[in-house]
């Protein structure tokens, strides 16, 4: 992973959980989550395809809660997870890019 990826990846997950946010949770501590929309079986999406999720929404919380246990539920839920990846990196140009 480059020096950039690593940046990124932090900047990502200092956001807080998307999920969290969306069902106004507030700004929970995030993983990081690859993008798996358009992605092959087995394949995991670049560095920068990457939402921040909590535990819970990512890969803990069980059917219709966590990303990992049913994705079409959680999009349901949620939102897609393109429409989420939109959002953060407008989320990022606004407090990085100058």
């Amino acid at each position: 992973m480059t020096r950039d990826e690593k940046r990124h990846l932090s900047r990502v997950a200092s956001l807080g959980c998307i999920a969290c946010r969306r069902v106004g949770l507030g700004a929970t501590p995030a993983e990081i989550h690859h993008i798996r929309d358009g992605q092959g079986a087995g394949l995991r999406a670049s560095h920068y395809e990457t939402i921040p999720l909590y535990p819970p929404h990512h890969r803990t919380g069980g059917h219709g809660v966590a990303i990992h246990a049913g994705r079409k539920v959680w999009e349901e839920n949620y939102g897609a997870e393109q429409e989420l990846l939109r959002q953060i990196r407008a989320e990022l140009e606004m407090l990085y890019e100058h």
